[in-house]
């Protein structure tokens, strides 16, 4: 590795090294634990929804009862869950519906039902994207899983009522009620620089009791799960949907380029209180599908910047997160460039 590179430092190394033994903050440690971590696993079973489709021509408009949901896994002590269910039509992430919170039930009956408007001629192109949660009044809801429809027009009575049962799928992380982040990545491998430039956020996910946020990105160079530089871009106030069009550069030199990453975290500033994660992504060669391929184009065509949407993940979801939490921010200036979109 080369030494003499400002973004290499190996001091950062020695550093992050005494973090790791007493002392160190373990996020693991501050999530919500359900039954099924207590018996050492993860039910692989997570029950069934039951849900009614019909679309209406007049009004055009997709009409989707939730019925019910059957034998849900218990995310309680007491052997129960308080479930509800989130519905969105995706793309669109600013129509949502939620169905009203079930006490005490692991076979909850809803019968609600939730119109979206939408031209027949769209839903070709449209998923209908169900979350279901355990309520929990003290500490972050639990995610019990998903039901994703697709292809309405295929449906054997579509578009008639149409009566559908399917079983829920275990995910780790919500993706839909966090937003999606834009941004570009170019490597000059002749000058070894690494250039993000962070575009613009849309639909992110509220965190401020007026129903909007004050977004800001921030950006860590990893190496080895360890973080050898950050970055920040400003701060939008008062919005879901932030525009930036600031580029952060960082010098990586052609032989240190495969063994980094870039983990970005979108972030909600408070004057008071602690700023708070509103969703993460990460691009490397280590990284998850989208953030790979995206590493992979990038390199494949050096000079050019490759620009793509990426949904944000829950913080708890991606490796190396504890150091990214842990580590105080640097106290030296920050450098931002302004893009010219024009």
């Amino acid at each position: 590795m080369n030494l003499s590179n400002p973004d290499f430092n190996p001091g950062q190394f020695q550093r992050q090294e005494s973090l790791s033994g007493l002392g160190r903050i373990k996020p693991e440690l501050y999530k919500q634990r359900s039954v099924d971590a207590e018996e050492g696993r993860r039910s692989d079973s997570c029950g069934r929804l039951n849900f009614i489709l019909k679309f209406d021509f007049d009004l055009e408009q997709l009409i989707v009862k939730i019925h019910k949901a059957q034998d849900l896994p218990a995310k309680d002590f007491s052997g129960t869950s308080d479930p509800y269910v989130k519905i969105y039509l995706l793309p669109d992430r600013k129509t949502k519906h939620q169905t009203k919170v079930h006490r005490k039930t692991l076979n909850p009956v809803f019968d609600e039902v939730f119109l979206f408007p939408v031209a027949y001629t769209e839903l070709s192109s449209r998923k209908l994207h169900f979350s279901i949660y355990d309520f929990d009044r003290f500490s972050r809801h639990d995610l019990i899983g998903q039901v994703v429809v697709d292809n309405f027009l295929d449906l054997a009575d579509f578009p008639r009522e149409t009566k559908l049962c399917q079983d829920i799928q275990s995910v780790t992380s919500d993706n839909v009620d966090l937003g999606e982040l834009m941004f570009s990545l170019c490597y000059l491998p002749t000058a070894g620089r690494l250039t993000i430039t962070i575009i613009k956020a849309r639909n992110l996910k509220a965190m401020d009791i007026t129903g909007a946020s004050d977004p800001y990105v921030k950006v860590s160079l990893m190496c080895d799960n360890r973080r050898l530089k950050k970055r920040k871009t400003s701060t939008k106030r008062n919005t879901l949907n932030p525009v930036y069009n600031e580029a952060i550069v960082f010098d990586v030199p052609p032989e240190n380029i495969e063994q980094i990453s870039l983990l970005i975290a979108v972030m909600d500033y408070d004057r008071v209180g602690h700023n708070e994660v509103i969703g993460v992504c990460r691009v490397g060669n280590e990284a998850e599908s989208l953030g790979r391929d995206h590493w992979s184009e990038m390199l494949t065509y050096p000079r050019k910047p490759i620009a793509r949407w990426h949904p944000l993940i829950e913080v708890w979801d991606v490796v190396g997160i504890d150091t990214f939490l842990c580590c105080p921010m640097p106290k030296k200036t920050v450098f931002l460039f302004l893009v010219n979109t024009h």
